[in-house]
C-alpha cells in the first residue's frame, strides 16, 4: 500500500491530537514506515528495535501503537488469532483499506486492493439510511502453497 506521508506530516497530526512526536514515538513509527505492506505487532516492532539495540520497552512499543492507532496514523487489524497487528492508514480518508486474505494454515497475510463492495454499501446506504465511512474484510481461507 503506497504511501504519501512525510514524517512532518505525521507529527502534525500527532500534535493536532494534542500529542507531541517523541523519540521513541518516531522510532516506532519509522519501522512502520519503513515496512509498507507489513502488517506488525507491537512484539515484531519490539524485536526490530531489540535489534536495532533500542531499549525501549515493550509496554512503550504497546502505548505508542495504541496512540498512533487512536489518532487515525495507523490502522489496527485483527486476524483473528488475538494479537493486534498495525500498519500505516491510507493517506486519503475518503478511499477504503485494502482488504486481507488471511490462510488459516500457515498465518500468511496477502493484501487484495479491489474493493468489490461500493455497490454493496451504496444499497445499504439506500435502504438503512446508514452512512458507511469505511469498511473491512478479511477472508479466511488457505494460500495457494498450503493447497498444494
Amino acid at each position: 500500500m503506497p504511501n504519501n506521508f512525510t514524517l512532518e506530516d505525521l507529527k502534525q497530526k500527532l500534535h493536532d491530537g494534542q500529542h507531541k512526536l517523541t523519540p521513541r514515538r518516531q522510532l516506532v513509527l519509522q519501522i512502520i514506515l519503513d515496512r509498507p505492506g507489513e502488517h506488525l505487532s507491537a512484539e515484531d516492532v519490539h524485536y526490530i528495535l531489540r535489534e536495532q539495540k533500542s531499549e525501549i520497552g515493550l509496554a512503550t512499543v504497546y502505548r505508542s501503537l495504541e496512540l498512533l492507532s487512536e489518532l487515525g496514523i495507523l490502522q489496527k487489524i485483527e486476524f483473528g488469532d488475538g494479537c493486534s497487528r498495525y500498519e500505516l492508514n491510507a493517506t486519503d480518508p475518503s478511499t477504503h483499506h485494502h482488504h486481507h486474505l488471511i490462510c488459516v494454515k500457515c498465518g500468511k497475510v496477502t493484501e487484495f486492493d479491489k474493493d468489490l463492495l461500493e455497490d454493496l454499501e451504496a444499497h445499504i446506504e439506500k435502504k438503512s439510511g446508514f452512512h458507511i465511512l469505511d469498511h473491512q474484510v478479511k477472508f479466511f481461507g488457505l494460500c495457494k502453497e498450503c493447497r498444494e
